[in-house]
């Protein structure tokens, strides 16, 4: 997904621009066949948190870290399994045996995840002065991965509903016409 996609979640065309700028693109080859790094532009897409599949492996205690858009979209209420998983880290119950390296998750099959919370209170600064817990930025990143699986989602329910009220027209317009043709015929 690119930089300018956002514009379908609010943001205006400066922040857009703002933001993409903040990453480093891998460009090129410039006219001697090397790459180059440059600022990212709007067209650009999102670059992975990662260089590579092993190394997002040792940050993440071995396991290969999933793309949560597609958990929302794949599980059965994935929208709130999502956000359970995120809210769901604590201190493992008494007498329950860690693995190494492994973390507690009250929502996640088993309760042993590699992956660590991802998520503290005060982690980031709202515009407005919401206070940044947990819970809150738990449903701020679920909504961004709905939208993120989706974007065209909002653009498909507006083309239904225009399509709906065409076909109700058109159904009002045919039983008139239906109704003044075989009038004569009763």
């Amino acid at each position: 997904m690119a930089f300018r996609s956002l514009d379908g979640i609010g943001f205006s065309e400066g922040e857009i621009k703002a933001l993409a700028a903040e990453y480093t693109i891998a460009d090129g080859p410039n006219d001697d066949g090397e790459m180059f790094d440059r600022p990212g532009k709007p067209s650009d897409r999102f670059p992975s948190p990662y260089p590579n599949e092993q190394a997002a492996r040792s940050v993440n205690n071995g396991a290969y870290p999933p793309d949560l858009s597609l958990m929302i979209k794949a599980r059965p209420d994935g929208a709130n399994y999502t956000y359970s998983l995120l809210t769901g880290y604590s201190d493992a119950p008494e007498g329950m045996h860690m693995g190494e390296h492994m973390n507690y998750n009250a929502y996640f099959p088993g309760n042993e995840i590699a992956m660590p919370a991802p998520l503290s209170n005060g982690q980031v600064s709202y515009q407005d002065g919401t206070e940044a817990t947990v819970d809150q930025m738990a449903r701020d990143v679920v909504s961004f991965l709905q939208w993120a699986a989706e974007p065209e989602m909002e653009q498909r329910k507006r083309m239904g509903i225009r399509t709906l009220a065409f076909l109700l027209i058109m159904t009002v317009i045919f039983y008139v016409a239906k109704r003044r043709i075989w009038r004569d015929l009763h």
